[in-house]
Parts: C-alpha cells; structure tokens; sequence
C-alpha cells in the first residue's frame, strides 16, 4: 500500500492503530483556515490523541500526518478509522458556519480522493443521508463524517 505522490509535506505521527485495509474515506473539517503545512505539524506536536491521514490546505496544499495504510485518530470511532478502513482527510475550512472552503482547498480534496480510490481499487464511493448506513458500513456505504462518532457540528 502507498501513499498519495500529490503530498507536498510530510510529517509523520506514530498516533494511529496499526495497519489496515483501506475500504473507504472519511472527510472532516479542519476549523481553520491552515496550509496543510500547519495541520499536519499540529496534529503531530499536539499532546492530544489526534491525528488524520491527510490534511488538505486552504492553498491546495496536501499534508501526510499517517500512512494510509494505518488507521488514525481521527473520527472519535476506532471502528471506523481502523477496522472499517477509512482514510480521514481533515480539510481547512473557515472557523464558522457553514464552514466554507476555498476552491484550492476543494480541488486538491478532490484530486486526493480520486486518487486514494484509485490507488486501493476502490471503484465507487457511496454516501448515503441515513446516519446508521454510515456508521455501519451498510447498503454499500464507505463515506462517512466526524458528526456520525462525536457531538460536533464538523460537517465532514
């Protein structure tokens, strides 16, 4: 398993679960409008149990914090980052409602997702409005958000 060749920084955390397969991706909202640079520097220095596969900047930039083949601390659910094989994206976004992104930061999410997708041959993703399908993987579900785990208003 590989990593994205579209990262422009890297800097590795060893806050994950361990290796996995990769079946799917969760997007969340980074509240703050940071390069990838930033996000990923934080979510490695912080003391907290955090961390993401990817950031996404609001330059377009695209941090690596963990492999994708290691399950991070991402989505308040181990289950979901680790057993059910999500790739977490934390995406820069602005630190309010609705919780805008910028088109670079839209377009380089975008790219990353068609290429983790390809990389691990998933061949669709299937988003569903009903909670329980995305908690539990069902009906063909591999997309999920932070909201679904956690009491947050990330949008995902």
């Amino acid at each position: 398993m590989s990593n994205s060749k579209l990262v422009t920084y890297t800097n590795l955390t060893s806050k994950h679960y361990g290796e996995r397969k990769v079946k799917g991706v969760t997007i969340h909202c980074y509240v703050g409008q940071v390069t990838a640079k930033q996000g990923v520097d934080y979510l490695t220095n912080t003391p907290r149990q955090a961390s993401a596969n990817y950031v996404v900047g609001r330059d377009g930039s695209i941090g690596l914090c963990v492999e994708e083949k290691y399950g991070a601390f991402t989505s308040s659910s181990k289950k979901n980052d680790y057993t059910d094989g999500m790739v977490t994206i934390e995406v820069a976004c602005n630190p309010k409602y609705p919780y805008d992104i910028t088109r670079q930061a839209y377009d380089a999410l975008i790219s990353l997702v068609t290429d983790i997708c390809k990389r691990n041959k998933i061949n669709k993703l299937v988003w569903s409005n009903n909670k329980s399908d995305r908690v539990n993987k069902t009906n063909g579900c591999n997309m999920s958000m932070h909201r679904d785990f956690a009491a947050t208003a990330c949008p995902g």
